[in-house]
């Protein structure tokens, strides 16, 4: 094997003429032999360096200021991102993440940093997957692995008020791409309050050839009882009215069942993180299906990506219960993020919502 794809751990026993590099402000370039090398009266921390000089931890850190945008990598392909460190001050929601594939001047993910890194409440939550891991005390780690050509380009940009400090590593592998490969795309919905009686919709207009290979749903409750009836659809290629793929229910899609309680006592949601799904987040106002209980949950196509050759829709229902055994179309607060790769070029997203309305309130 000559290439710097991974498949895991079987892949470790082969060589390969890939070249490792990585980005973070101590080597904004990942050039080779030049991590390290900021002079302390330029460096962010350099009063903590002062007394020992350059190469000692002098800028580990960016600051991005209010309404600014910084570019956090530009690299020169073909190569493959295998890894991402991140870890933010501020709130995640006001820092959008964007990556540029080859050069394309719409952006193939666009994301708020938390959601993208499956914590969109703003508040830590464990999560332990093969794609996406958050540990302690805000350490957002990704591992999807995004194959470029020609160039990768990545920003951050403060919608904030406030500047933020950023720590950040990039690590990638130099290497041919081999012609089969798709490129990843990642993008952002948030609905708030869901209209009475509509379906939310994770994610519309893809077209091209790929396949789609994660969700991230931040739920917050607005109203009490179980909120999970609700069925997520697959609307692949020529789908038209009805989709190829209806799940049966929401904590089904995502793994779980029977409204992820705890099954000895029925008095709680049992958060749980696992290599491919998860319920990993619950942030408890009072007590079992009380309004506004906050959600975060994952599902990771990994071993049964989604394949689609010409265009996917995503859609899911918010479905609760009220008298008389019927189905409550519930009015709550949705943001999700849609995981996939594709050819390019890919549909324009969406324009993003301004920062009020994606404000965690």
């Amino acid at each position: 094997m000559n290439h710097g794809l991974s498949n895991g751990m079987s892949d470790l026993i082969y060589l390969s003429n890939a070249k490792t590099r990585s980005i973070c402000p101590e080597n904004e370039t990942g050039e080779p032999g030049k991590g390290g090398m900021c002079e302390l009266e330029n460096g962010n921390a350099r009063l903590a360096a002062r007394d020992l000089g350059k190469g000692w931890k002098v800028n580990p850190y960016i600051h991005i200021p209010a309404g600014t945008t910084y570019e956090i990598a530009n690299i020169e392909g073909p190569g493959v991102i295998q890894h991402i460190w991140m870890t933010p001050t501020g709130r995640w929601r006001n820092v959008i993440l964007r990556f540029y594939w080859d050069g394309q001047e719409n952006p193939s993910i666009e994301c708020p940093v938390g959601d993208f890194f499956a914590s969109g409440w703003n508040e830590y939550a464990q999560l332990s997957s093969l794609a996406v891991c958050v540990n302690p005390g805000s350490a957002f780690n990704c591992y999807w692995q995004m194959p470029f050509r020609k160039n990768c380009r990545i920003t951050l940009e403060n919608i904030g008020e406030d500047q933020v400090t950023y720590y950040y590593q990039i690590d990638y592998t130099l290497t041919e791409v081999p012609e089969n490969c798709a490129y990843f795309h990642a993008q952002f919905r948030r609905v708030n309050p869901l209209p009475y009686k509509e379906v939310y919709t994770i994610v519309d207009g893809i077209e091209g050839n790929g396949h789609y290979v994660g969700t991230y749903l931040a739920w917050g409750l607005n109203n009490c009882g179980w909120w999970g009836e609700g069925e997520i659809k697959f609307f692949i290629d020529d789908d038209d009215e009805f989709p190829t793929i209806c799940g049966t229910g929401t904590e089904d899609y995502f793994c779980g069942s029977y409204n992820f309680e705890d099954p000895h006592t029925h008095d709680r949601y049992v958060p749980f993180t696992t290599p491919y799904s998860g319920l990993h987040q619950v942030i408890t106002p009072d007590k079992l299906y009380s309004s506004q209980f906050r959600f975060g949950m994952y599902r990771f196509h990994i071993m049964d990506p989604i394949r689609f050759q010409k265009k996917l829709k995503v859609t899911i229902q918010a479905l609760g219960w009220r008298e008389g055994g019927r189905y409550l179309p519930l009015q709550d607060d949705i943001a999700s993020v849609a995981y996939w790769y594709q050819t390019l070029p890919h549909q324009k997203f969406p324009k993003l919502s301004e920062k009020d309305y994606l404000e965690v309130i």
